[in-house]
């Protein structure tokens, strides 16, 4: 039967701004305005009539591009400072698919994931020397340099390491600060923002103007020469921040690595098996039980808790309607824990990973998005995030050095959030260590 409640209704009561107060537990309110299981539910966003949907029957809907748009959708402040302007995440159809099967080129293919990972190695070994050798950074912080040296490496980026440290602070800073509109974080987000899109543009540049040497096969190369559906060059403002959507996403992960952090300390058992594991396949990179680790730090930690669309038709959900032009909205936290979609939900059970090699088949894992990578919104870079959050818990969990309890709460109430601490690392006794990292 359908939702009797009208358009007009429901904008009534914007949740909008529960969003900023409740944070990760906004879904739950939604939820408790239907049956129990519901795949959909009724609620107001931006002033707009919206339905909130869930599971493998709503990330269906929601990635039906002749039914959901994207376009528009995305609320101004998030669009502009996370992705940046006229990015591929505000197109749709044909213009979506030309621009997006670059990213596919760059960042998608085996050959690409396989470049990147000997810079993941190299970075990674460097970050365990440190903490063997008595430094005190956390797993967090770590993770930014490591994945921003490695990405712009791999990206073909002129700069020292040290720049392109101080390039991926920034870029990490973006993601921090984009989900805070209210606070300080946000402003420096913006003023981040500005200054990475010029530095990029003066990239993309000083490539066409023969300045700069760029490698074929890298993103650096395939931005600067990328050309529209007619046949023209991508402004180089526009073609930087395409360059940076195709790094920025690996530096994100280092979120995911605080999480990694805390669920590695809350199982020392996992450690154990995965620098068991590390040791006799004597290098860092791409352990069956280190990438299903991983795979489940993916499913669980609280990252993009929502995605919104716009219907461009009339479209019903079990039971709850919205309107050609209101809003949808997939509940993303909401489907990777979902009763009805996995078994022990709320656990935390790499296990349920091992063996799986097509991730991309299980309808309701949608932590890089959903739907076809190449047709859809699915981030084409969830490969390299993979292989880069594997290859980080390898590093966690090496014998020479401990992670702390402290500081591993976390604020459900911030978007985004993370581990307090980001994971405090600190050698293990004299640290020694063990020689599979020097691999």
């Amino acid at each position: 039967m359908t939702s009797s409640i009208t358009a007009a209704a429901r904008t009534l009561t914007d949740d909008s701004p529960q969003l900023l107060l409740r944070g990760y537990g906004f879904g739950e309110r939604i939820w408790k305005r239907v049956r129990a299981g519901a795949r959909s539910a009724p609620m107001g966003l931006l002033g707009d009539p919206a339905i909130f949907v869930r599971g493998a029957e709503g990330v269906e809907v929601f990635y039906d591009e002749d039914r959901v748009h994207r376009h528009g959708a995305m609320p101004g402040i998030v669009q502009e400072t996370l992705f940046g302007h006229g990015s591929v995440h505000s197109l749709d159809g044909q213009d979506h698919r030309h621009r997006k099967a670059t990213f596919l080129d760059v960042a998608y293919e085996d050959e690409q994931v396989e470049r990147l990972r000997p810079h993941l190695v190299a970075q990674w070994r460097s970050e365990i020397d440190e903490w063997v050798a008595g430094g005190d950074r956390s797993a967090y912080d770590a993770a930014v340099g490591a994945f921003g040296r490695a990405v712009m490496q791999w990206a073909g980026l002129p700069g020292t390491p040290a720049a392109k440290t101080r390039w991926a602070a920034r870029l990490a800073q973006i993601v921090d600060g984009f989900g805070v509109p209210h606070s300080p974080e946000y402003l420096l987000a913006w003023v981040n923002r500005r200054w990475s899109d010029r530095h990029a543009q003066h990239l993309i540049e000083a490539v066409r103007d023969g300045d700069l040497d760029s490698e074929p096969g890298t993103a650096l190369d395939a931005w600067s020469w990328h050309r529209d559906r007619a046949g023209v060059l991508l402004p180089a403002r526009l073609a930087g921040i395409e360059l940076q959507n195709s790094m920025r996403p690996m530096i994100a992960v280092a979120r995911f690595v605080a999480f990694a952090a805390k669920e590695l300390h809350d199982r020392p058992e996992w450690r154990e098996r995965i620098a068991a594991e590390t040791a006799e396949r004597e290098t860092l990179d791409g352990g069956p039980l280190a990438v299903a680790f991983a795979q489940e730090v993916r499913r669980t930690a609280p990252f993009v808790p929502m995605l919104p669309a716009r219907a461009v038709t009339d479209i019903e959900l079990d039971g709850q309607r919205v309107a050609a032009g209101d809003r949808i909205v997939l509940d993303i936290l909401g489907t990777n824990l979902d009763d009805r979609s996995w078994e022990r939900a709320s656990e935390f059970t790499p296990e349920r990973f091992i063996g799986v090699d097509d991730y991309e088949a299980l309808p309701a894992f949608i932590p890089h998005g959903g739907a076809d990578v190449a047709t859809g919104h699915r981030c084409p870079g969830e490969k390299l995030a993979i292989a880069g959050l594997a290859t980080a818990i390898a590093a966690l969990s090496h014998p020479g050095v401990t992670i702390l309890g402290d500081g591993l709460e976390v604020n459900t109430r911030r978007l985004p959030t993370k581990p307090a601490s980001g994971g405090r690392v600190r050698a293990t006794g004299a640290g020694g260590g063990c020689p599979f990292h020097r691999r």
